[in-house]
């Protein structure tokens, strides 16, 4: 298989993805919104709405969040961040999606006796 080269018009940089999607027509600065609520009203319209999307439209409504969210990384305020992610989870409310179940990263996992160490298996 060919390796795609950098110059290729397939290959499209998030910015231009932003400037020139057409896949779902955003209210002008959605994102800069305090309403949690109405963030997440205004993007499920926008993706039921949308003719061009490859999925449903909560997934495409999520990713368009997610996708703002982890590229404007840590320029966003706690305020910001914190207001995006009610925004999230009012968008799962209003299309009728569960919370995601908690992550326990800091979970202990068992610890594994050191190879050849025969006593500690043998217990």
């Amino acid at each position: 298989m060919p390796a795609r080269s950098h110059g290729s018009s397939r290959t499209r940089r998030p910015a231009d993805v932003i400037e020139h999607s057409h896949a779902f027509d955003l209210k002008k600065g959605l994102f800069t919104w305090k309403n949690p609520k109405r963030i997440a009203t205004s993007l499920k319209r926008s993706a039921e709405e949308c003719k061009e999307r490859k999925t449903d439209p909560y997934r495409s409504a999520i990713a368009m969040l997610s996708f703002y969210v982890n590229r404007a990384g840590n320029s966003l305020s706690a305020e910001r961040v914190r207001t995006l992610r009610l925004a999230k989870a009012e968008l799962r409310r209003q299309f009728g999606r569960p919370e995601p179940a908690p992550r326990h990263s800091h979970v202990a996992r068992k610890k594994r006796p050191p190879p050849g160490d025969e006593r500690q298996r043998m217990a």
